[in-house]
């Protein structure tokens, strides 16, 4: 599978309920700002905590962000070569989860959640 052939899908058309969303950000950017449900595992990790998919439910798509679509998208592409999820890239990541005014929370006390 080549980039090309990732299966992609624009913030505007993710459901806005029971979506289940993976973060493969770092540590430090998923902190600053993430989706309220979404889980979070960085993208060099990915192999290593791949059995934690598994607890995710396996009856709708995994959608994976990152901060523009770079990293979801390698991620997305290994997910699905390796059978272990049916994953779908976010197109513009969490940069267009913001700008579409999609909810976001951060980890850093007394600091407004952002984007890195």
């Amino acid at each position: 599978m080549n980039p090309g052939e990732v299966p992609t899908a624009s913030v505007s058309d993710l459901p806005s309920q029971d979506l289940v969303l993976l973060d493969v950000r770092e540590p430090d950017e998923w902190a600053a700002g993430h989706a309220p449900e979404a889980v979070h595992i960085p993208l060099g990790e990915l192999p290593a905590r791949a059995a934690e998919l598994a607890e995710l439910p396996d009856d709708k798509p995994l959608y994976v962000v990152c901060r523009s679509g770079g990293r979801s998208a390698r991620a997305a592409m290994w997910l699905n070569a390796a059978g272990i999820a049916d994953a779908i890239n976010v197109a513009g990541g969490m940069k267009s989860w913001h700008t579409e005014g999609r909810p976001l929370v951060g980890d850093r006390e007394g600091v407004p959640p952002e984007v890195l």
